[in-house]
């Protein structure tokens, strides 16, 4: 499968918004589907849309890499590699119909099987982008083993649309998995988290893990003779496979009670931690989902933004503010950079956006 080179006409008029932007110093939002606007800082300007630049530019299974314009729907990404037998294996999170392939990467988020599979970084293999100079740059190629040079396309990854307007992406794809077995177990918290730490490191086929209210949730993924040994050896309840698909994708797009319950009422933070981190201190309001083998907590609550980023730095993460609460005013999303990462991001964007123009203050009011 393969389509055009990047010189159509919703590119000239992508190209021609950012010079008189650039010349006029007008800041820009960049927008695809508009499913992710709720995530960072929000930010004014005049909308960049993306979806005009869409379809599946090359598809070669054989190679297990796609790429595809930023504003084709992730559906149809999805879509289409279902029908040879392959996949996005670090599940991008839906939100919403609509979302695009630009804002999937820009955005950086992974889903259920990212603490096995990897992040959306590590599955970028090339990238084409609009800079603030009005130039379409590529960087890294189409190929699994490109590598050479400094790795821009990955920079990307997560940058929230501030360094450029993404145009095109080279993904690493996967053959969807021979098996898949889903177990349920009762157990606490800090029992979970150990629990599912030692299988990991019994090197059982644990694809993903869930912990909530007294319930840990975990899939088996892999070959067929070493699902069923574990699931055997694990013991549990099998949830129905129907159901388990169901969890997961409620899971990985936000719309499991967990998530629905407190929407709006309370804050819902971000917080990255050491997969082995025993119980947070969290106050007894709280609401809270572990997922990627204890790696990530989900944690509804009233408190502060300090507060949150002190218990995440304490364990040795980070916390982000992902969704705030309604009505409430909003304070820091993402923790405070270090002064060496902050001098690196000052430069990137100096480099990539000198006049300001792309989602300026989406990260920090800086930049």
């Amino acid at each position: 499968m393969h389509g055009s080179a990047l010189d159509e006409p919703a590119v000239a008029r992508l190209i021609d918004q950012v010079r008189a932007a650039t010349a006029a110093r007008t800041p820009l939002r960049i927008q695809g589907g508009g499913t992710k606007t709720f995530y960072g800082r929000p930010i004014d300007g005049e909308v960049l849309d993306t979806t005009a630049v869409a379809g599946i530019t090359s598809y070669e299974p054989s190679e297990l890499v796609v790429t595809a314009r930023a504003g084709t729907p992730i559906s149809d990404v999805e879509a289409a590699l279902h029908e040879r037998g392959q996949c996005l294996a670090f599940e991008p999170p839906h939100f919403a119909p609509g979302g695009t392939v630009g804002g999937m990467v820009a955005a950086g988020l992974s889903g259920p099987g990212r603490a096995t599979a990897g992040a959306v970084r590590d599955h970028v293999l090339g990238t084409a982008l609009l800079n603030g100079h009005a130039q379409v740059l590529r960087f890294g190629g189409q190929v699994i083993k490109n590598v050479a040079g400094y790795d821009v396309s990955r920079v990307l990854a997560g940058s929230l649309g501030t360094l450029g307007v993404l145009l095109e992406v080279s993904l690493r794809v996967a053959p969807q998995p021979p098996a898949r077995t889903t177990l349920r177990f009762a157990l606490g918290e800090d029992e979970a988290v150990r629990q599912v730490n030692t299988w990991i490191g019994q090197a059982l086929p644990v694809h993903a893990s869930a912990w909530v209210d007294g319930t840990l949730t975990v899939r088996l993924q892999g070959a067929a003779p070493a699902v069923d040994s574990a699931a055997r050896r694990l013991g549990g309840t099998v949830l129905d496979a129907e159901v388990a698909q169901a969890f997961w994708t409620a899971l990985r797009d936000q719309q499991a009670d967990v998530f629905t319950a407190a929407a709006g009422q309370r804050a819902l933070w971000r917080l990255s931690v050491p997969p082995t981190t025993g119980p947070l201190a969290l106050e007894p309001t709280d609401s809270q989902l572990i997922e990627w083998h204890g790696g990530l907590r989900w944690v509804h609550t009233h408190a502060l933004a300090r507060h949150m980023f002190n218990l995440a730095s304490r364990a040795g993460g980070h916390a982000t503010l992902f969704r705030p609460a309604q009505g409430a005013p909003l304070g820091p999303v993402f923790m405070p950079l270090a002064e060496p990462i902050e001098r690196i991001h000052r430069a990137l964007k100096q480099a990539f956006d000198p006049a300001g123009i792309f989602n300026a203050g989406r990260i920090h009011p800086a930049h």
